[in-house]
């Protein structure tokens, strides 16, 4: 499939809507937690079994965007808004029979696997593409698009909780609530791929004359490289930081203040889940942007040094005031949204726009590994207090010192990342193969 090419006078500003209708639908993902609860009452599961069709999600997304990284780059957008569109919908399809039949394992293989894998293809479909209509400022345009996926949960959650409310908390309600979800999804998806579209030229008119400067690394050659482990160490922290408290979301609130003066009810804990998607889309444009003016590497220090910090802050405080608790949490998940959005740029100014779709998808292994580990660390160890005899905010102690531990290692991981040496880049003959092949595409 030959990726679409814009007509001359085409806006590249008509770009970052076709990718945001693709993110704002699978960035659903983090309103699983609206789900958890009626699922564990409706199948009899526990915490850290409910937390699987999500982990599973996630999992699929970084090793669906590793191995397919490659076909993205080669089939363009559309093929890959459009794999995402399928598998995407076709996940909560299978989800809602499973739901409706009372059978966990098809929700953990519709939402988890085949629904991973659109997520994954989804993710990095507009990535590349983005920074080649927006070189000169590849922070704010992968943030914009990016935001879409912290923000679908913002419009998820709350719509989530509304049908549940509407159909019922039971399997039956569940599964029609799935069944809802994948036809919506499906038709707004269907407007990315209808609306993107690659740039003729490397260099649109409006984006500078030095954007494509500096050194080209190839995939092969990036993940030969030591700061692509830099960076995949960096990305796999500050996620599991965020993920941890995304995914239990709002039984967490709801435990943390059960037994003060002012619990937390089913509607604000979903309301808390909300919150948390504005911080997360607001962190993945705005620090991303601000990455574009203070550097990449200053950016993240704030991410991993400051997150570290409000870990801290919940850990001791957090059961005795709400809004710190909340206020925290919100910076802390504006951090999360903001490393996803900044580490395509992070990708860009070390190894060049070459293939930094395939490197970035590559890198995206990391959300894999966070996946299942900022879960299984909160989820597990809530399980685990939990038949100790503990409740309330006892039940995350633990898992927040491992969180600022894992910063930590990020913020170390970071500090340790130098440019490429140059035994990686593209030789010039092969750059210029590049360079021509380039341009008799654009003619074709």
């Amino acid at each position: 499939m030959s990726p679409p090419v814009a007509p001359l006078g085409w806006s590249r500003w008509l770009i970052p809507p076709a990718a945001l209708s693709v993110h704002l639908s699978i960035g659903q993902a983090y309103a699983w937690s609206v789900f958890k609860p009626p699922l564990e009452s409706a199948l009899g599961l526990s915490g850290t079994q409910s937390a699987l069709p999500f982990q599973l999600g996630i999992v699929m997304l970084g090793l669906s965007a590793a191995f397919g990284g490659t076909l993205v780059e080669r089939n363009g957008p559309r093929w890959a808004m459009t794999v995402a569109l399928v598998c995407f919908s076709s996940g909560f399809l299978l989800s809602a029979l499973g739901a409706a039949t009372e059978q966990f394992w098809l929700i953990v293989l519709g939402y988890g696997f085949v629904g991973g894998i659109g997520l994954g293809i989804g993710y990095i479909s507009p990535v590349s593409t983005l920074i080649k209509w927006f070189p000169d400022r590849p922070g704010m345009a992968t943030g914009i698009a990016i935001m879409g996926f912290g923000g679908g949960a913002l419009i998820a959650s709350p719509w989530s909780a509304q049908m549940l409310e509407s159909f019922g908390s039971d399997s039956s309600g569940i599964a029609l609530a799935f069944l809802v979800h994948g036809l919506s999804y499906a038709v707004f998806m269907l407007l990315g791929v209808l609306l993107v579209r690659v740039p003729r030229s490397e260099r649109p008119v409006d984006a500078g004359p030095s954007a494509f400067q500096g050194p080209q690394v190839s995939a092969r050659n990036a993940v030969r490289t030591p700061q692509f482990w830099c960076l995949w160490v960096v990305l796999c922290m500050n996620v599991t930081a965020g993920i941890g408290i995304l995914e239990k979301a709002a039984p967490m609130i709801t435990d943390f203040f059960a037994d003060t003066s002012t619990p937390v009810s089913v509607s604000a804990a979903a309301g808390f889940v909300a919150l948390l998607s504005a911080a997360n889309m607001a962190g993945r444009i705005g620090w991303s942007s601000t990455s574009d003016l203070i550097g990449r590497k200053n950016i993240y220090r704030v991410y991993l040094g400051a997150g570290a910090l409000m870990y801290a802050l919940i850990a001791l405080f957090g059961d005795s005031s709400k809004p710190l608790f909340i206020l925290a949490a919100l910076v802390i998940l504006s951090f999360y949204g903001g490393g996803f959005a900044t580490i395509p740029a992070y990708l860009k100014d070390l190894f060049g726009t070459y293939q930094v779709g395939a490197i970035h998808g590559r890198l995206l292994t990391a959300w894999s590994t966070a996946g299942v580990l900022g879960p299984l660390i909160v989820n597990w160890i809530a399980d685990r207090q939990e038949e100790a005899g503990k409740h309330g905010s006892a039940l995350y102690g633990l898992s927040f010192v491992i969180m600022i531990g894992l910063l930590v290692v990020g913020f170390v991981a970071n500090e340790l990342v130098r440019p490429v040496h140059a035994r990686h880049h593209i030789p010039a003959p092969e750059q210029e193969a590049v360079d021509v092949q380039r341009q008799q595409s654009e003619s074709a």
